[in-house]
């Protein structure tokens, strides 16, 4: 039997999707209900708390309740297939819990929300975030940790500011992620590129470029490498930072997906050189909130000074709302819960990815086996262009990304296409790869016969 504040609850939101009540209407009292369902006015405060928690209605004290938004109806349109976008899967995050947070948060920090706080964060969390870490195999203590408004902005102050080393240029993965090659195209760094594949790197032209570009810091994502998914092995990263001290280069961390790696015994480039040769950075935005805006970066002390500098130009401080929610959500546990759950979501979807991939996408293409993470790259063969491919399948509603932009211009390929699982419905996985597999099948067919013969 449903419980009697349920019915309540769904005899509004009836209401709300079928026009009765518009965004703005007033509700009935709480008296009114308890007498139009025979309950309790207790049960009836209940429901509407519900639908406060939903962002259904709100209340004004001493006036009542009112509508807040109306539900939206279910469109005829075709249902759109997301490869492309690289948010959190939404349908996993813990906004319900996330919101006792932030309440918590203005009550806790309410001195500090109307003035200046720490500009190297909030030392609270920066002790929290040291603590979780750990779990990261990365272990350091929170006067080495500054909180900043997302890796974007810790990689766009590194990529300006001046190195310990003395050197100026930069090295980056090819591919790699676009926004940290537009932080160096806009700051018209000096970049070299190195191919990557799922096989790694060149080591023997990573010891050459270190040894004879200038190279300030090399920028690297270790786990489930966006776009392509790839992971370095443990004696990959203890030799590519041998060769960093070996010549006096920087490392640059984003681990931005490290806590989806299944395997327990993997461990960042940090673990190999604790003291200063790697900079660490972590964001919450791929695994949590991206609406959230925190990350934290670990430096060198001979760092700190500098890094500090180049952030109060940028922004004074990151949003003390959003450091203290995180916090306290840390400090509840909340977030290993969630975690937990993330990582079996992601390990199953790219399970269930590559199964597609591999009974449908044509023998002449190739594909990255990632074990998990947001990313795999789809190779197609050379006399097809993922542009036009990523073109033709957005008018049936697939969306995928023909990763152009991840490639400084000297590496510039048009034959990779990246898929993210993060918000894509797991059930609808098998049709985007059969819609694909056709899409590269026809574009073949075209290249081998452009001017068919027509037999009377």
């Amino acid at each position: 039997m449903i419980a009697k504040y349920l019915e309540v609850v769904e005899d509004i939101k009836e209401q709300l999707a079928n026009g009765v009540l518009l965004a703005g209407s007033k509700l009935p009292s709480v008296r009114q209900l308890s007498e139009q369902f025979s309950c309790s006015k207790n049960t009836v405060i209940r429901a509407y708390n519900e639908l406060e928690k939903e962002h259904l209605i709100f209340s004004k004290p001493k006036s009542g309740y009112y509508v807040v938004n109306n539900i939206e109806q279910p469109t005829t349109n075709q249902q759109v297939i997301d490869f492309l976008s690289a948010g959190p899967d939404k349908s996993i995050m813990p906004y319900i819990e996330f919101q006792h947070c932030i309440n918590q948060a203005i009550d806790t920090y309410k001195e500090e929300l109307f003035s200046y706080s720490d500009q190297q964060g909030l030392y609270s969390l920066r002790v929290q975030l040291a603590k979780y870490l750990q779990d990261l195999q990365v272990f350091t203590e929170p006067d080495r940790l500054f909180v900043v408004s997302g890796s974007q902005q810790a990689l766009h102050l590194l990529a300006a500011m001046p190195f310990p080393n003395g050197k100026n240029n930069i090295l980056i993965e090819q591919p790699t992620y676009f926004g940290f090659i537009e932080s160096v195209h806009l700051q018209q760094a000096t970049t070299f590129g190195i191919d990557l594949t799922m096989e790694g790197i060149d080591l023997d032209r990573l010891d050459y470029i270190f040894r004879n570009n200038d190279i300030k810091f090399f920028y690297t994502v270790p786990r489930f490498h966006n776009p392509l998914g790839h992971s370095y092995t443990n004696d990959e990263k203890r030799k590519i930072v041998e060769l960093a001290e070996k010549y006096d280069v920087y490392i640059v961390e984003d681990d931005f997906l490290g806590d989806l790696d299944p395997n327990k015994k993997a461990d960042p480039f940090f673990s190999f050189n604790p003291t200063g040769r790697v900079i660490y950075i972590k964001s919450f935005s791929k695994v949590f909130l991206p609406g959230l805006r925190v990350a934290t970066v670990v430096l060198p002390t001979i760092m700190t000074n500098h890094f500090l500098r180049y952030k109060f130009s940028a922004d004074f401080n990151s949003s003390v709302l959003s450091q203290g929610a995180l916090d306290i959500y840390l400090k509840s546990g909340m977030f290993n819960s969630h975690i937990k759950k993330i990582k079996e979501l992601y390990v199953r979807k790219m399970s269930v990815l590559q199964e597609a991939c591999e009974s449908l996408l044509p023998t002449s293409t190739n594909y990255t086996k990632p074990v998990s993470g947001f990313y795999l790259s789809v190779v197609l063969p050379d006399n097809v262009s993922a542009r036009q491919v990523v073109h033709l399948l957005k008018e049936k509603n697939i969306l995928m990304d023909d990763a152009a932009r991840m490639y400084l211009p000297e590496f510039k390929k048009d034959n990779l296409i990246r898929l993210s699982i993060s918000q894509v419905d797991e059930p609808l996985i098998y049709t985007g790869i059969e819609e694909l597999a056709l899409c590269i099948s026809s574009f073949e067919r075209k290249m081998r016969y452009p001017n068919p013969i027509h037999l009377l």
